[in-house]
């Protein structure tokens, strides 16, 4: 039988987990203590009524902060939330057209189109044909040039069009 493998931990290692000979030691007030045997760092963060904190394990030798982890802690899940919650995600939004569109209906979709660049969203125009509409596709490259221009100075051609099956695509991303 083997004994279960140590479980790996999430953020730096702290106290008596650092097992290493020397660390580099800053202390409490942010002040370089130089390099110190790990036992007398640890002292000296049990003294101080506070943690012995690695933050650059991969430095020779480690260096270690004397600070209190759960407040460290703390402050580094506020930065991860903060950090999420300022990420925006771009979604691909599709707009679906036809080679004989009509001018009106064409109008609707490129407001639409509008909209969704300056909410910073990428659009994905798909032409579909339908019977012998596949004999003009012409037609069909006619509208999405059209397309083209009339967005050249709210986006830029990420993917230029292409046929795929009965449909051809392109994509277009904001400026």
């Amino acid at each position: 039988m083997r004994s279960a493998a140590p479980v790996e931990r999430d953020g730096p290692r702290i106290n008596e987990l650092i097992r290493v000979r020397e660390v580099q030691l800053i202390d409490q007030d942010g002040d370089n203590r130089g390099t110190l045997p790990t036992r007398d760092a640890l002292q000296l963060a049990q003294d101080a009524g506070l943690d012995l904190v690695e933050v650059a394990p991969n430095a020779v030798p480690p260096v270690c902060k004397i600070m209190d982890y759960g407040k460290f802690n703390f402050q580094e899940q506020k930065k991860a939330a903060e950090a999420r919650r300022n990420q925006k995600t771009v979604q691909v939004k599709e707009i679906k057209l036809r080679p004989g569109i009509d001018d009106h209906d064409y109008d609707t979709k490129m407001k639409a189109m509008k909209r969704f660049f300056e909410e910073g969203d990428k659009v994905k125009v798909t032409l579909r044909f339908r019977g012998r509409e596949m004999a003009h596709m012409d037609l069909g490259v006619k509208v999405l040039d059209r397309v083209k221009a009339d967005t050249v100075t709210l986006a830029k051609v990420e993917q230029e069009s292409r046929l795929e099956g009965r449909q051809m695509i392109m994509v277009l991303a904001p400026k």
